[in-house]
């Protein structure tokens, strides 16, 4: 068992101070020093020499030519809201974490578990989950920060999962036991209290879309060293980092590293911009690139935790998945936006309403649906038995319909993205299809595959279906909106699309229990 308490401290104020060159030059290194680098420009000014013999009148020019808009430094703010951030150390039993995965809220080999194996833990996790064997105690470490005076404090997910005993250190130095009120796999987050006290330093949630460019601070427990403050930007939103349909990531450029999930990036009024929970890096290390959940999902989110301990999401059962530039010209439209629906469950509120394969989400109660992830953020966020309106376009034509919001299953995730491996070897070679790439034969025909459409049998790996994630196995059900049972079906549809001076046709698949949509171009007949 690996215990970080004696680890070193962050160097006192008695350590010696360095000249004013070698800070000029310490604060412009900003790819080996982390935070420091962000100072440059504060520092800059008072080590130029020429603006210290500076006579007073020419001062005041300078003053109005050049208004100071940032602080040199970040310790006012710190000082306010460090003391909010906590440590937080986990232990688990072996009996919970015996099998390597038990633990990992991500499945193995996702983009998510690639980023914790990055992340530099035993384990793959920030938190720094140590290694474990038979019968011994798995511990770990990462951050948080107290959202309320009587002891609500935020985590991520990977974090606490699983434990059996949390504890948290305050800034003072205080360890205190803290109990989970409720996690939320599908947004990495948790919700955990701390009894005893109502009078706690907290942190309040940003109530505004931090800008690209705004300076950001993270604080949290890198390493287990406790307390560390690093300095960045923002440098993107919007991030999808693979780790599910609500991903919407803020990029900031703030050192962060193993220990520091589950804590806080403030921006300069000291408010909580997001939740700090990944990082890319091929080193294990931070390379400046760092991902936090926004805070208006954290609000969400926690409040339902508080609630009920548990989130419930709205639903509307449908697989959708994004519109391409060639999806979008097969199906007529002006732009390459929308999600389009693949298969709607037939239970399902979306099919009880009319929605059918092919249509495309335009809008969700006037507002425009950018993309599949979009849509799917957009209903996750609502709250079940909502109604709402949906711009739908039908066979190109556009119209509205309402529908009463369902409850997400617990078992299941809208998906943007559709696929599985399905292994149906022994068919028959069907028919050829060379401006597909593809062998084809009745479903019919093919043991286990069914009784619609047509199975695919070979695949020619120089095709342009092949390019586009074809497989043996997979059922084509509609060419061109058309749906197909035999090989001449296909010719026809691909006949049809070409006599209509379509570039590329669209053809419903079914791998799997999964369907979902694929432009392909028709070729010369």
């Amino acid at each position: 068992m690996t215990d970080h308490s004696d680890l070193p401290q962050t160097p006192s104020s008695s350590t010696p101070r360095r000249s004013l060159l070698s800070m000029r030059k310490f604060a412009l290194m900003a790819s080996v020093v982390a935070g420091l680098g962000v100072a440059a420009y504060g520092l800059t000014a008072p080590l130029n020499h020429f603006d210290l013999l500076t006579t007073s009148a020419h001062a005041q020019v300078s003053k109005d030519v050049h208004p100071a808009q940032q602080p040199i430094g970040f310790a006012d703010i710190v000082e306010r809201v460090k003391p909010s951030v906590i440590s937080v150390r986990v232990k688990i039993e072996e009996k919970q974490a015996s099998n390597d995965d038990a633990d990992n809220p991500f499945p193995p080999g996702s983009p998510m578990e690639r980023f914790f194996r990055r992340f530099g833990g035993p384990d793959g996790f920030p938190g720094g989950r140590g290694p474990r064997g038979r019968g011994s105690i798995v511990t770990g470490q990462g951050s948080g920060f107290f959202i309320s005076p009587d002891g609500y404090a935020v985590t991520n997910n990977h974090v606490v999962d699983n434990a059996d005993k949390v504890e948290v250190t305050t800034d003072d130095g205080k360890t205190y036991s803290a109990k989970v009120i409720g996690t939320d796999k599908r947004t990495d987050l948790a919700l955990i209290k701390v009894e005893g006290r109502s009078d706690f330093p907290y942190a309040k949630l940003s109530e505004t879309q931090p800008r690209i460019g705004d300076w950001v601070l993270a604080v949290g427990n890198p390493f287990g060293l406790g307390g560390t403050v690093t300095a960045g930007i923002v440098s993107a939103r919007g991030r999808d980092i693979g780790n599910g349909p609500y991903d919407d990531f803020i990029q900031i450029d703030a050192p962060v590293n193993k220990g520091n999930s589950g804590g806080p990036a403030f921006d300069t009024k000291g408010e909580v911009i997001g939740v700090n929970t990944a990082i890319y890096s091929p080193s294990g290390g931070s390379v400046g690139i760092a991902f936090s959940i926004p805070a208006s999902t954290v609000q969400s989110v926690v409040s339902q935790l508080k609630d009920k301990g548990v989130v419930s999401r709205g639903w509307i059962g449908v697989q959708i998945q994004p519109v391409t530039a060639e999806i979008a010209d097969s199906l007529g439209l002006k732009k390459a936006e929308g999600a389009l629906v693949a298969e709607p469950q037939s239970d399902g509120p979306a099919a009880k309403a009319g929605i059918e394969s092919g249509d495309v989400i335009i809008r969700v109660n006037d507002k425009p649906v950018k993309d599949a992830r979009e849509l799917a953020r957009t209903i996750g966020g609502m709250a079940p038995g909502a109604n709402i309106k949906l711009g739908v376009i039908h066979k190109g034509q556009e119209k509205d319909l309402t529908l009463k919001l369902g409850e997400l299953p617990n078992a299941q995730q809208a998906k943007a993205n559709f696929g599985s491996d399905n292994d149906n070897g022994g068919m028959g070679r069907g028919a050829d299809v060379p401006n597909l790439g593809l062998t084809i034969a009745p479903a019919r025909s093919v043991a286990g595959a069914g009784k619609d459409g047509v199975v695919v049998t070979e695949v020619d790996p120089r095709g342009a279906s092949a390019e586009r994630g074809f497989k043996e196995g997979d059922v084509i059900l509609e060419v061109g909106g058309k749906l197909v049972s035999t090989p001449a079906d296909v010719r026809d549809a691909l006949k049809a699309a070409r006599a209509d001076h379509k570039n590329s046709v669209l053809i419903r698949v079914r791998s799997g229990d999964s369907s979902r949509f694929v432009a392909v171009p028709v070729g010369k007949g």
